[in-house]
């Protein structure tokens, strides 16, 4: 039997576990701790939203249905077959109508921490939105998944109006705006004495946790947890873990981050003290992927991310090369989307995906900036960052079609679950390479080793040899050691014990070596 045909029969097989997976939902701090979350993000608005007009905005006068937790429990099913194990959701929480970005307004602009978005009810029924979350929730662990939802960092500028007390002022008594943001202002985290903390946040935010852990949910994603300190996230944290001791915080922030609120934050933490402060996990290097041009910049990156988790034994990495922070990675190209989707199948990571990633989406919208015919806030646009998920507006749900990347992207979850036993940070070397715009690293353990070699390139094609002690040359492919490759376009040179391959600009190949 032909190479292509076991790995087909593999591959076959591990679709069916995905399908019967569901006899045993994993603890999410286990599963996050041994990196085998395999997350999903959706944006309730419009995960289940229906575009009948194919516009790209969701109009409900016009017949289109909006997103609710209602229809977006109806496509649950789907994402267990994929593989995934952990629903992200993006913030849910009523949002801010007042200098608003957008024509519903941002997610993260959070106008209240315990009133649910009255947008994301289905008025066709005589359930309250409560009553529909804990029915998504529990529906998602009828199908053995996990289910995080995010908590916005900073108030809306409404909240601030009606809550003035709980916000930072400037030197000229205005709430602070961090970085460009114009529709949040920042909350109050020390009282005067810059040293005890301001109880009613504190208050606030425990609620935040009371309300999310009584609808079900498993964690939290805290956005940019790093503009708040130590003190604030373990007083939290603790709180959380008392009610649920599973209930597990996960902390948006990079090694890299600078602090993006200078003149309202005074005490930046880092990404060692969030997990200290019981954080079970944080964002790797790669929402900068995109930014990296050598392979020194790529090592230097992973090497100080495997630091951070040998100090830190119970904490692991949230994969965060394409959130929707970040633009489509298929607007690079196939090649660059397929090195995206393997970067998060053979690194010891939580592998993170948003929706419509898995479809090829471009999250590029027909009204992307135009003025709109109506508004449930204050700004007459359709306010979208080109190229990025839509957080701002009612927006169409992601395409469909793009079979190609579906079956690619099911193969690699398949592929991260055979060998979760393999890819574990302790397995993992940075190789060594004869260019600097190619990064190797590999994971060697049980007698197998897998290589994976990508290029930094945009427009050359470039070569470079690598090492693996499990290689032998010969005719004889079996006892070549190489049992198959993947994403590779062109066929390896196996000499001795060197594998010779080449690389298209972006393209990103895998290789798997058994010991003779």
């Amino acid at each position: 039997m032909g190479i292509k045909k076991i790995f087909t029969g593999i591959f076959t097989l591990i679709i069916i576990q995905n399908v019967l997976f569901a006899s045993q939902k994993a603890n999410l701090k286990e599963q996050f701790k041994n990196n085998e979350a395999v997350i999903y993000t959706i944006n309730i608005r419009s995960f289940g939203a229906v575009d009948k007009n194919n516009d790209g905005i969701i109009e409900e006068e016009k017949g289109d249905i909006r997103g609710t937790f209602l229809n977006a429990k109806d496509k649950l099913k789907d994402l267990a077959y994929e593989g995934i194990n952990t629903i992200y959701v993006l913030p849910i929480t009523k949002t801010g109508k007042l200098k608003a970005l957008g024509t519903a307004g941002s997610l993260y602009a959070m106008d209240s921490f315990t009133i649910l978005s009255p947008e994301l009810d289905d008025k066709s029924n005589n359930l309250s939105i409560e009553q529909e979350v804990m029915s998504f929730t529990e529906k998602a662990h009828e199908l053995n998944m996990n289910v995080i939802v995010d908590l916005p960092s900073c108030g809306s500028y409404d909240l601030s109006i009606k809550k003035p007390d709980w916000f930072i002022y400037n030197n000229t008594n205005e709430a602070i705006i961090p970085a460009d943001w114009t529709d949040v202002r920042l909350f109050k985290i020390y009282n005067d004495d810059n040293k005890t903390l301001y109880e009613p946040t504190v208050k606030n935010f425990k609620n935040f946790v009371d309300k999310m852990q009584s609808l079900g949910f498993d964690g939290i994603r805290a956005d940019v947890a790093a503009i708040k300190p130590y003190a604030f996230w373990k007083e939290i944290i603790s709180y959380a873990k008392s009610k649920n001791n599973n209930f597990i915080f996960i902390a948006e922030a990079t090694p890299e981050w600078d602090n993006p609120a200078p003149n309202g934050v005074k005490h930046y933490t880092k990404v060692p003290e969030l997990l200290s402060a019981g954080f079970r996990g944080y964002y790797g290097s790669g929402a900068n992927f995109k930014n990296i041009k050598t392979k020194e910049e790529f090592d230097k990156r992973l090497k100080n991310n495997l630091s951070i988790l040998k100090k830190n034994k119970n904490a692991a990495i949230m994969s965060s090369f394409a959130t929707h922070d970040i633009q489509s990675p298929i607007l690079k190209g196939e090649n660059y989307w397929n090195m995206i989707l393997w970067l998060n199948a053979t690194l010891p990571i939580n592998s993170y995906f948003l929706d419509g990633f898995s479809t090829g989406d471009d999250y590029i919208y027909p009204y992307e900036n135009l003025k709109a015919e109506k508004s449930s806030t204050d700004d007459e646009y359709y306010f979208v960052h080109s190229g990025l998920f839509d957080i701002f507006n009612f927006s169409r749900p992601a395409k469909s079609g793009g079979e190609n990347f579906k079956k690619e992207y099911i193969k690699a979850i398949a592929f991260k679950k055979e060998h979760s036993s393999l890819i574990k940070p302790k397995n993992l070397t940075v190789l060594k390479t004869d260019n600097s715009k190619i990064f190797a690293y590999k994971l060697s353990n049980f007698g197998k080793e897998l290589i994976v070699a990508g290029s930094l390139d945009d427009d050359n094609v470039l070569t470079t040899t690598l090492k693996s002690k499990y290689l032998n040359s010969g005719s004889n492919k079996s006892k070549q050691g190489l049992l198959y490759t993947i994403n590779a376009k062109n066929k390896p040179v196996i000499q001795k014990n060197n594998i010779s391959i080449k690389l298209e600009p972006h393209e990103l190949a895998v290789y798997l070596i058994q010991k003779n």
